[in-house]
């Protein structure tokens, strides 16, 4: 078992669904987000009926400590009263994706940052 999560959301266009995704990778609270390209079907009930609607799927790779800040920015970006905000644990996976996961998850080192930075050509 992993500290890593697969999250489910879906959003209800795509540019929703970019901008939401965007702001997880900034924000480093998701190493990636793919975002499907064709709708997808949903049906659900809601309110007392059933319905359905075209939605776009976002599959968020995340930790679980990171879950919870993921979580409540989704909540404040999302168009739904209700969005749908999934983990799922990540039992195993390729190692050196596993740690490349982890690294972008991390507070960027501004330190280690300049440093690089000194030897490179302007």
């Amino acid at each position: 078992m992993t500290d890593n999560v697969v999250v489910l959301v879906t959003c209800g266009s795509s540019g929703e669904a970019r901008r939401i995704a965007r702001t997880l990778v900034e924000s480093r609270l998701a190493a990636c987000v793919n975002v499907l390209g064709a709708p997808v079907r949903s049906t659900y009930r809601w309110k007392g009926r059933v319905e359905s609607a075209r939605e776009h799927l976002l599959v968020i790779k995340t930790s679980r400590r990171r879950f919870d800040a993921l979580r409540r920015t989704v909540e404040r970006l999302h168009s739904y009263e209700v969005p749908e905000v999934i983990a799922v644990p990540i039992t195993a996976g390729a190692p050196a994706y596993l740690k490349w996961l982890a690294g972008c998850l991390k507070p960027e080192n501004r330190k280690l940052k300049m440093e690089k930075g000194k030897g490179k050509k302007k």
